[in-house]
């Protein structure tokens, strides 16, 4: 009997062990498609003028697919919406403080302002209110786009100003299908953070727990680019950077030179501040960027340029009218 006993009980633990371990792997899965994306509420911040804003970003949670939501029963913010300029088309994965709605004057602690959205056969929601748990400075930007630890501070960053940003030429214009178009932009920065060599930094350290536990998994689950993150928030390069990114508008857009991407991308090899072994590029001459930007399918586009510092981001939205 009691050999029965230890069996059985041998026999649920080995079941508990492989449900987790099973729970543990579908957690791990990732998409280049078909799945949703979640609207995130990221807090709320005030501006010197008094003025309170609601800030938003989202979880893409494919890898490649970057689906163009029109503003409408299936992206739409209430009250006063549906219109409240936020993306319409959605970058891969996570992409923090990506925009950001005033605060209804008559707001307080109990009123909520929802963003709906609906991808994929998928509708999520996210519920912003004025709790005092979700005011938001500079300092919790930062931690949150990777240029600090979670829970750092100094004196330096605190003191940190987001990039000037200037654009040359008009913020709407209208350009043929297949027809280059020149773009300028003008970007400055205090300094902070200086740029660091953070993978240097990272490949200095000796290879603790955690690195043994990820080539652990690497031998077991393969490719470690698609491996999730370890660190409790986001690592990133720090230092003045300049892109553009497509933030409203479905068909093909082609930037030349590439633009960095500015969504999480953490996987070796990849242009992304997020990646290992990525370095901020030295400024042009005179801060001026320049781009080409060809459209290749007529209609309305919003391409958003950003100078980032790695703590805090500066942007400027640029409209298209593509003709054929």
């Amino acid at each position: 009997m009691r050999t029965s006993r230890r069996l059985i009980g041998w026999i649920l633990s080995v079941a508990v062990i492989l449900v987790a371990a099973g729970v543990t792997s579908a957690q791990r899965l990732s998409y280049s498609s078909g799945q949703s994306v979640s609207p995130g509420y990221e807090g709320w911040e005030e501006a010197e003028d008094g003025q309170r804003y609601f800030l938003f970003g989202y979880m893409n949670r494919n890898w490649d697919e970057e689906p163009e939501i029109p503003v409408g029963p299936d992206n739409r913010i209430t009250p006063n919406g549906p219109d409240q300029g936020q993306p319409t088309h959605f970058l891969p994965r996570r992409n923090r403080f990506v925009f950001r709605v005033p605060v209804p004057a008559d707001f307080d602690e109990d009123d909520e302002l929802v963003w709906t959205l609906s991808v994929n056969g998928v509708t999520e929601r996210a519920y912003a209110t004025l709790r005092p748990d979700y005011f938001v400075d500079d300092i919790i930007k930062a931690s949150e786009h990777g240029a600090i630890g979670a829970g750092t501070t100094d004196p330096v960053i605190r003191a940190n100003v987001a990039p000037t940003l200037t654009l040359d030429g008009a913020t709407s214009r209208t350009v043929r299908v297949g027809e280059p178009l020149r773009l300028v932009v003008s970007a400055s920065d205090d300094g902070v953070p200086e740029p660091r060599r953070r993978a240097a930094q990272e490949r200095s350290r000796a290879r603790d727990a955690n690195d043994q536990r990820r080539e652990g998994e690497q031998r077991r689950f393969g490719d470690r680019r698609w491996l999730p993150h370890s660190r409790v928030t986001v690592s990133s390069e720090t230092g003045l950077r300049v892109s553009w990114l497509v933030y409203r508008g479905a068909g093909s857009i082609k930037f030349d030179p590439p633009q960095i991407t500015e969504w999480e991308d953490s996987r070796e090899g990849a242009n992304s501040p997020h990646a290992p072994g990525w370095h901020t590029p030295t400024p042009p001459p005179k801060n001026k960027w320049l781009v080409q930007v060809t459209f290749s399918t007529p209609g309305t586009y919003v391409l958003r340029c950003q100078a980032h510092d790695g703590a805090l981001p500066t942007v400027q939205d640029v409209t298209f009218v593509v003709a054929p």
